[in-house]
């Protein structure tokens, strides 16, 4: 991986939230475009990361690496997003639906 870009660089966010990432930054991260990205907070900031690719997870196990911490990772993302979600829909559920069940 190339030295990390430290400079802040503005990003416009459109009405829809959507962002685009900098194409320095998707080819030093190597992430695709059209893709998939980890987004998550830690430490109070925003983090973007790449998902990794099938190749990159061939061979998974071997390595310097405990065993199943991608594997791990991407189940905790992704109950995070079911979790997200399920807020998501409580807020939105008009009050009172709850008493009429």
């Amino acid at each position: 991986m190339a030295a990390s870009w430290r400079r802040p660089m503005v990003v416009r966010v459109s009405q829809k939230g959507q962002a685009t990432i900098p194409k320095m930054l998707r080819e030093e991260f190597g992430i695709e475009a059209p893709g998939e990205v980890f987004v998550y907070t830690e430490d109070g900031r925003l983090i973007i990361e790449p998902v990794p690719t099938f190749e990159e997870l061939h061979g998974i196990h071997a390595g310097d690496h405990e065993s199943g911490d991608v594997l791990a990772k991407v189940r905790a993302e992704r109950e995070r997003e079911r979790q997200r979600e399920t807020e998501r829909v409580e807020r939105l559920r008009p009050s009172g639906e709850d008493e009429a069940e």
